[in-house]
């Protein structure tokens, strides 16, 4: 099926792919606002993800190893803001823009000497009978275990905050943390792990970007994608169904102004390159005023906790 000079099969796939690290950190953050924080150092540990996979993967030959050395260093990056917003009670915005400065400036570092370098391909999954499906098989049966996973991810979060006892602790928590405390819910570690698994994601995401998206190293490689996952929480009204849709709807400007560039659109390409963030700009605005502001974001969000 074609569009011109473009193929919408093609553009359908692309935006699947496009649109995965997206998802990803945004289910990440989703959790951790749930629980009451809010973390701007998406863009930080999405990056220190891309270069921890990256260098992993390159040196073991492994994507697998990539995607858990990628979980495992935007964790370990987390648990820096978990220190500085949870033990010494310091202020949440300043600590997660604090943490995406570094995260880029320590990417830069580890990343000097693989530059140029191209990383292990990751495989895509070919599924019997299925991927031979005329149009709907290369749009939705032709991608590689992260693409897969990343949608499992949608579910597994959506119905963990809504149907099991952690996910109402964590909820909990995110309303009222003084009240969660009364009952004996211990909130800092709540807030911990919901950090912890905010930035493993992130870091998925980032690796998702230097091994398979754009399978190299550069300097920035995230390019505000963070900053773009945090945009689409709100938008989502902190729920994983709609994150899904904001971070699909991302990825499909992305990809259809790229292919828009390739076929030669007559329209500048400067305009092009920044239209997937000025829809987001636009959706979120669009979306604030048809609720008026009546966000229905967790009463605790950014607020510090203090036992007493």
């Amino acid at each position: 099926m074609m569009f011109g000079s473009i193929d919408i099969a093609v553009l359908l796939a692309s935006l699947m792919v496009a649109s995965t690290p997206i998802l990803l950190a945004a289910l990440g953050e989703t959790v951790v606002e749930r629980s009451g924080v809010l973390n701007l150092g998406v863009e930080g540990m999405m990056i220190t993800g891309a270069v921890c996979g990256f260098i992993v993967a390159v040196e073991t030959g492994s994507p697998t190893f990539g995607f858990i050395a990628a979980a495992l260093g935007g964790a370990l990056l987390s648990m820096l803001f978990a220190l500085l917003t949870q033990v010494f009670l310091a202020s949440q915005v300043p600590s997660g823009l604090a943490l995406t400065l570094g995260g880029i400036g320590l990417a830069s570092l580890l990343g000097q000497n693989y530059v140029g370098i191209k990383p292990p391909s990751v495989s895509d999954l070919h599924i019997p009978l299925l991927e031979h499906i005329p149009f709907f098989g290369q749009v939705l049966f032709q991608h590689d275990a992260m693409v897969y996973l990343s949608l499992l991810a949608v579910v597994l979060v959506w119905a963990g905050l809504k149907y099991t006892r952690a996910g109402l602790i964590l909820r909990a928590v995110g309303e009222n943390h003084t009240a969660a405390h009364a009952l004996g819910y211990k909130v800092r570690l709540v807030r911990v792990l919901a950090i912890g698994f905010g930035g493993a994601m992130a870091g998925l995401g980032g690796a998702y970007i230097s091994l398979v998206r754009v399978p190299q190293w550069t300097d920035g490689i995230t390019a505000g994608i963070g900053w773009i996952a945090l945009a689409i929480v709100v938008f989502a009204n902190w729920r994983a169904p709609r994150v899904l849709i904001g971070a699909y709807l991302f990825g499909g400007i992305t990809v259809l102004q790229l292919n828009l560039q390739a076929a030669g659109a007559k329209v500048p390409v400067e305009l092009l390159s920044m239209s997937p963030f000025l829809a987001t700009i636009v959706v979120l605005v669009v979306i604030s005023a048809r609720t008026k502001g009546a966000m229905n974001g967790p009463a605790m969000l950014g607020r510090i906790f203090e036992a007493h």
